[in-house]
């Protein structure tokens, strides 16, 4: 597969929702003993991003050196009172383009760093969809939004941590904190701690463009049984729509695993623009209505996974900067499978031709129209839409 360098014996372990990511997450965080580096899309100031800041100042303080990286606009209103109490307990922390009142919308805007990887001394890793947010407590009364993170250990924490202290590097070097970019004390170790086969990709702007969509291009276009992709927001180009399609006519089952909350309404329609098409190709579709679905997952042909940060639209695989974890493994995998089953038959909607509420005229015209807007959107930014039509 193109720039999928498989890395052997490690142990990775799947989390469902915050519920067991924040605990493993803060856990860590207390144990550590020489660096921290995070980095995260959202970092709210609610009930549990106290708790993580408390542990990570409380790391700083008996001499972990901390780096926490923001994205300047998912994290824009994190509170910069924290961020100094941050920094007077020792923390270093940095904004991936900070947000700029009354500058100018510019592509480079929307470049924002998605990625929510932890690395804990070098020896335990977390990755996933997950922001740093409390999603116990939200207004709807909701239950937590549906997501996935998962926890590595083993070989592939080489070029997790590469990935962090580079990313690190350049923002400090933008923000001219140079003295910040300090020589690696510590390298995460090579010994086996599994059995488990895994690749880390991450989406840049500079080599790696197209990793994350070309690994899913790859798996999909090699299924044999069956393809399932849960995704927060879902508007694939020319070459992921046809893979899908080609693959149920070829014989695979084919389920997609959609938003069925709206949390943004422009996205949410635009998807639905594409239901009829997907459909008529035999392609299963399930609106998932028992909360937000926030889920960047897949699993097919029961061996092959992914869990990672990456949504398959526009934003996610032509301006942010993602990261995946690409699993083979049939046991890693048959779980992931197993709980969105669970979901796709207890927690969703299925979508058919016949059903009037997605397929009615009033619809039809919102969607259509929601599809082109965003469309146009990309062609304001001067991105060539030639290949995200579907």
């Amino acid at each position: 597969m193109r720039n999928l360098h498989f890395v052997d014996n490690n142990r990775i372990t799947l989390l469902h929702n915050g519920d067991e990511y924040f605990p493993e997450l803060e856990a860590a965080i207390e144990k550590a003993q020489i660096e921290i580096h995070i980095e995260t899309y959202i970092f709210e100031y609610d009930a549990i991003g106290s708790k993580i800041s408390a542990a990570l100042k409380r790391a700083a303080q008996r001499g972990v050196t901390v780096h926490l990286l923001l994205d300047g606009f998912g994290s824009q209103d994190f509170p910069r009172e924290e961020i100094d109490s941050m920094l007077k307990a020792g923390m270093k922390v940095l904004i991936f383009r900070p947000e700029i009142i009354f500058s100018m919308p510019r592509r480079y805007r929307l470049r924002r760093m998605h990625r929510k990887l932890v690395i804990v001394d070098a020896q335990i890793a977390f990755a996933g969809g997950i922001n740093i947010i409390d999603d116990q407590h939200n207004p709807e009364k909701l239950t937590p939004r549906f997501d996935y993170a998962v926890v590595i250990k083993g070989p592939l924490l080489i070029p997790i941590h590469k990935a962090m202290k580079h990313l690190w590097m350049l923002v400090a070097w933008v923000h001219l904190k140079k003295r910040w970019v300090i020589p690696a004390t510590i390298k995460p170790a090579d010994k086996p701690c599994g059995n488990q086969k895994a690749a880390f990709l991450i989406r840049d702007n500079w080599r790696h463009r197209h990793d994350i969509e070309h690994a899913y291009l790859d798996a999909i276009n090699q299924a044999h049984t069956e393809v399932i992709i849960a995704n927060a927001y879902f508007l694939p180009g020319r070459k992921f729509s046809n893979a899908l399609k080609n693959a149920a006519q070829r014989g695979v089952t084919v389920e997609l695993l959609l938003q069925g909350k709206i949390e943004y309404r422009l996205q949410y329609h635009a998807t639905q623009a594409l239901y009829e098409n997907l459909l008529k190709a035999g392609i299963k579709i399930y609106e998932y209505n028992r909360s937000y679905l926030h889920a960047k997952v897949a699993v097919i042909d029961q061996h092959w996974a992914t869990v990672g940060s990456s949504n398959i639209d526009p934003f996610s695989l032509l301006l942010a900067r993602e990261a995946n974890i690409i699993i083979e493994d049939h046991q890693f995998a048959l779980e992931l499978r197993t709980s969105l089953k669970t979901a796709i038959t207890e927690e969703s909607i299925a979508v058919t031709s016949t059903h009037k509420n997605f397929f009615s005229w009033r619809n039809y015209v919102v969607n259509w129209l929601s599809f082109y807007i965003v469309r146009m959107m990309q062609g304001v930014l001067g991105y060539d839409w030639h290949d995200n039509i579907p």
